[in-house]
């Protein structure tokens, strides 16, 4: 089974870059198969809401963009999806939410082929704004009928600078149980 982690964060080797492959990490030991993919260096353009991808040939976005190239078909080759994000101005990045309505979007007008993956949101801050931004990827998660699982806490840490995010012992800690029930989770449902 496989597990696509993203990192919605514009800056690359930052906080939630750590976060996001500390699950990926844990995911491999558990025996399963990951990707990493960093939005840092795709600046995804947002969806226009032209409603081309219901019309389209195929799982496709119409408009023309080099950085969303191959995304839908990273997140249809994925049994479980791990998002990301950083807190700006009390939501997730632009860059997210780029990525995430224009995904959503072919999804929801071709067959939802988000239906049943399972899906984790990891949220870092420097003070605040976390739960929001949370919540807001879980959204994307429940639209889209995936499954979410839990952890000892929501799936939060903080740290500003890079690297800081490893002294919050406690973030680190729901970020490595959050993959352990991802991967039982995942292995429940691969059963089937």
């Amino acid at each position: 089974m496989r597990v696509l982690g993203i990192s919605g964060s514009p800056r690359a080797g930052g906080n939630t870059d750590i976060l996001v492959q500390t699950a990926l990490g844990v995911l491999v030991d558990q025996g399963f198969e990951t990707e990493f993919v960093s939005l840092a260096d795709r600046p995804i353009r947002p969806c226009m809401a032209c409603r081309g991808c219901a019309t389209a040939e195929g799982l496709r976005c119409v408009q023309e963009d080099p950085a969303f190239e191959g995304m839908i078909e990273k997140f249809c080759a994925a049994d479980g999806i791990v998002v990301g994000s950083p807190v700006y101005f009390g939501s997730a990045t632009p860059q997210t939410m780029a990525l995430l309505d224009r995904v959503g979007y072919v999804a929801r007008m071709k067959q939802n082929f988000l239906r049943r993956k399972v899906g984790a949101a990891i949220v870092v801050a420097r003070r605040a704004g976390q739960n929001f931004t949370f919540a807001q990827l879980n959204y994307f998660f429940l639209i889209n009928e995936m499954i979410v699982p839990g952890s000892s806490y929501w799936n939060i840490a903080f740290g500003l600078e890079k690297g800081r995010v490893k002294e919050d012992s406690e973030g680190m800690a729901t970020v490595r149980n959050l993959a352990v029930n991802m991967a039982w989770l995942l292995k429940k449902l691969g059963k089937e």
